[in-house]
């Protein structure tokens, strides 16, 4: 009962509504609200502020919280690793992936998948920094994002590949016939960039203060689909990571250039929950990647575009 009573608080404290605290749980109120004050008569204290509706948490009800979190997600791995034992992975695998990482999401699924095919992936575009709190909160499994760069806390790291920045614009546009463009050639363009939000912003800018430069862009989005947007119109440049055509190439309207003085690469890879034992979906993540060659897979996407 303890784990039912726990899954209720949980998504209690997640709704902040009781009504759709109950209707998530598949239960009457009353019967959400009557678990809940059993859930504290065996913890002995009050977790829930009383009052006619939800009005938050105690201080004892946030530690609560942290620890039914923690204790649903290892229950849930039992759950999956005695299942996965008999017949293989079943339910979600959730990832957080940044945007500049998206491009190579698909290298780890279809390894992932492959080895589980009954199982589903949900992936969520993340900031880095929301990649860290679904991996505290246990809201993910794990994520695809950058490992040296801002680094996360508590995580378990696996190198996958380098990322580079190349320059890019319209064929018709005064660098398009180069072999590279200087980082003090390219701020002085009408630039589309991600936001400053995006750690592949504050990587780009760390990169051009580091020679005595400044981005200004005068188009932004926190998304690279915007950016691709805006390159195709013809009248901005970008720069993005070297994987941006991967997703957004097999046109002849937009051409990389590569990007030098200085020259720089990033590292991006899996992260993990740092907790031992490892829920089998993270076991199965780190197993999926072990072999992979993810810089081969872009140079054969590549040769065969």
């Amino acid at each position: 009962m303890l784990i039912r009573h726990l899954s209720f608080f949980v998504t209690l404290a997640q709704e902040q509504h009781f009504a759709r605290a109950a209707a998530l749980c598949n239960v009457a109120q009353p019967t959400l609200s009557a678990a809940i004050r059993k859930l504290e008569e065996d913890l002995n204290t009050m977790l829930i502020v009383r009052g006619h509706r939800y009005m938050g948490l105690t201080p004892e009800g946030e530690k609560a919280l942290v620890w039914g979190r923690q204790i649903l997600t290892d229950y849930d791995s039992l759950q999956k690793d005695l299942n996965g034992a008999r017949k293989g992975l079943t339910g979600t695998l959730r990832l957080g992936v940044i945007p500049a990482a998206m491009p190579s999401v698909s290298f780890l699924t279809e390894r992932f998948s492959h080895d589980h095919p009954d199982a589903t992936v949900e992936i969520k575009s993340m900031t880095s920094r929301a990649i860290q709190h679904g991996l505290d909160a246990f809201e993910i499994d794990g994520g695809l994002t950058y490992l040296d760069n801002e680094p996360l806390e508590n995580v378990r790291r696996v190198p996958l590949y380098r990322e580079r920045y190349v320059f890019v614009c319209r064929p018709d546009h005064p660098f398009a016939n180069r072999s590279s463009v200087d980082w003090s050639e390219a701020v002085q363009q009408p630039l589309c960039l991600l936001s400053n939000d995006m750690q592949n912003r504050r990587i780009l800018n760390g990169i051009a203060a580091s020679v005595g430069l400044t981005m200004k862009p005068s188009i932004v989005s926190d998304s690279f689909l915007g950016v691709c947007s805006h390159l195709r119109n013809g009248k901005w440049c970008g720069i993005v990571p070297h994987t941006f055509f991967y997703v957004f190439g097999g046109t002849h309207e937009l051409v990389s250039i590569n990007l030098v003085n200085p020259h720089h690469s990033q590292s991006i890879g899996l992260v993990l929950s740092s907790r031992n034992p490892q829920s089998p979906m993270a076991g199965a993540l780190v197993r999926a990647v072990q072999h992979a060659d993810f810089e081969q897979s872009f140079l054969d996407a590549d040769q065969a575009a």
